[in-house]
């Protein structure tokens, strides 16, 4: 079984910063990439930002220049740098990764965190 498991969200002025992280753990073989998502109600999950292993991250426009992706491959955590935040980055945040398991090894998967609220708001 694996895991990923969330933390760093919460309530910010505009203009403010938060980081966010997410560590998995369980039976894992290798992981192929990690990222974040974020929903807000009534809209679909988008995707913020990915990084693969040993690959260069990649980003939603609307954070480019704001957001920084970052992982510790020993430590098999991902974490979400979120500066200059705007109202609209209010969603919950959802990591993501990319992970084949020892228990069925023959693929990649996709799991998921349960999410963390980020609210930006005066």
């Amino acid at each position: 079984q694996v895991q990923l498991v969330e933390s760093g969200g919460g309530l910010v002025q505009p203009g403010g910063s938060l980081r966010l992280s997410c560590t998995a753990s369980g039976s894992i073989f290798s992981i192929r990439s990690m990222g974040w998502y974020r929903q807000d109600p009534g809209k679909e999950r988008e995707l913020v930002a990915v990084i693969p292993t040993g690959g260069s991250a990649n980003y939603v426009d609307s954070v480019k220049g704001r957001f920084t992706i970052s992982r510790d491959n020993a430590k098999n955590t991902v974490y979400l740098q979120m500066n200059s935040l705007k109202p609209e980055d209010t969603a919950v945040y959802y990591c993501n990764g990319d992970i084949r398991p020892y228990t069925f090894p023959d693929r990649y998967y996709a799991y998921w965190g349960r999410g963390t609220q980020v609210t930006v708001s005066s």
